[in-house]
């Protein structure tokens, strides 16, 4: 694995990759009238990448980046398990936040890396429903 440097951090490349395809999602949200509510939510069920406001619709948002599609498309990266954790996520932040009757979905983005340039596809209600044991 190779090392790089990023806003003065030094990572590996993966994380890297992923650090940016979130900020491209960001921007792209900003620009599509989100409201940006909280990076990177961490809980013991898992990870959110991105919490944001969609009119009155709460959004939890997986960001997939990949600069090749050596292993797969990026949506596919969010498996069965994934899901698991983003839903058990999300329920948790719901609980924590007092927000049970607020209206919520879960979106997935993917994000193209192909040398300097991005392509990106939002995919809204990726995960409609619980996920089965």
């Amino acid at each position: 694995m190779s090392l790089l440097r990023y806003k003065g951090e030094v990572m590996y490349q993966n994380h890297e990759t992923g650090k940016i395809g979130e900020d491209i999602a960001v921007s792209y949200l900003n620009e599509k009238g989100y409201q940006i509510i909280e990076r990177n939510f961490e809980c013991i069920q898992g990870e959110i990448d991105i919490i944001a406001k969609d009119k009155k619709e709460l959004v939890f948002i997986e960001v997939k980046t990949r600069a090749s599609a050596l292993y797969g498309l990026p949506k596919e990266a969010v498996n069965k398990t994934k899901k698991k954790h983003i839903y058990k996520s999300a329920e948790y932040y719901i609980y924590l936040k007092h927000l049970e009757n607020a209206p919520i979905r879960i979106d997935v983005i993917e994000v193209y890396k192909k040398n300097d340039k991005y392509k990106l596809n939002h995919i809204k209600q990726a995960i409609i429903e619980k996920p089965q044991k």
